[in-house]
């Protein structure tokens, strides 16, 4: 991953209805020599065309949006049945709870407050586009936990964990916690090569999609810890 990093920046469309803040996320994501802004949309509808036009990596997605809304247009960019997804990092903020939700189930991959720090935006398209979804303690573990509480467990998923090894569920269990990949090698006294390993194979047995979907898995079955 960072040899293609390297090679080509992450490519990243900026989707919000207030031209300031569109244009100082694309201004901050433009000045970094790994980031690089093919796209803005001002509404859903814009964002859904601009990204079938551009490809791109990651799209910074406001959810409140004139025409379309972020939630209908993440599902459309990044939902199960869309073939080749992108990866939607959603812009929100504390009282939009109900919405973000919606949101998970539309496929968004990471969430980020709209009052974060310029670093912390650049921060999270990267870890979007390394597929390690934004689990920030500040906002998405509560989310997810609430989210998961909606969600009855099917009789598939407490199965599905019996498939898993016992390192494997440690590992889960920290995925769970919010923890990167780098986090989960220091934690458990092994590679970043190692944990990814771990990683991708947890999601290929649970039939998951990316992280966020199994923290959402965790939360759901009540095995998430009391913190």
């Amino acid at each position: 991953m960072r040899a293609e990093s390297a090679a080509r920046p992450v490519r990243v469309v900026v989707c919000d209805d207030q031209e300031l803040v569109r244009t100082g996320f694309a201004t901050i994501i433009g000045a970094q020599p790994d980031l690089q802004v093919v796209g803005e949309a001002a509404d859903g509808l814009s964002a859904v065309h601009v990204v079938a036009r551009e490809r791109p990596d990651v799209v910074v997605m406001d959810i409140r949006m004139p025409q379309l809304d972020g939630i209908e247009a993440t599902r459309r960019i990044a939902g199960p049945d869309v073939s080749g997804p992108a990866k939607v990092l959603i812009v929100t903020t504390f009282n939009l709870d109900a919405l973000v939700f919606d949101a998970l189930r539309a496929g968004a991959s990471g969430f980020l407050l709209k009052d974060a720090r310029p670093a912390e935006l650049l921060h999270a398209i990267r870890v979007v586009a390394a597929g390690e979804s934004l689990l920030s303690p500040a906002i998405t573990r509560g989310l997810i936990g609430r989210f998961a509480e909606r969600v009855r467990p099917a009789e598939s998923d407490t199965g599905a964990l019996d498939t898993l090894t016992a390192r494997e569920r440690e590992v889960l269990a920290l995925v769970a916690e919010g923890l990167s990949n780098a986090e989960i090698a220091r934690a458990l006294v092994i590679s970043h090569e190692t944990v990814k390993t771990y990683v991708s194979r947890i999601l290929m047995k649970l039939d998951l999609r990316d992280r966020v979907q199994a923290v959402v898995l965790v939360h759901r079955l009540g095995l998430a810890g009391g913190h």
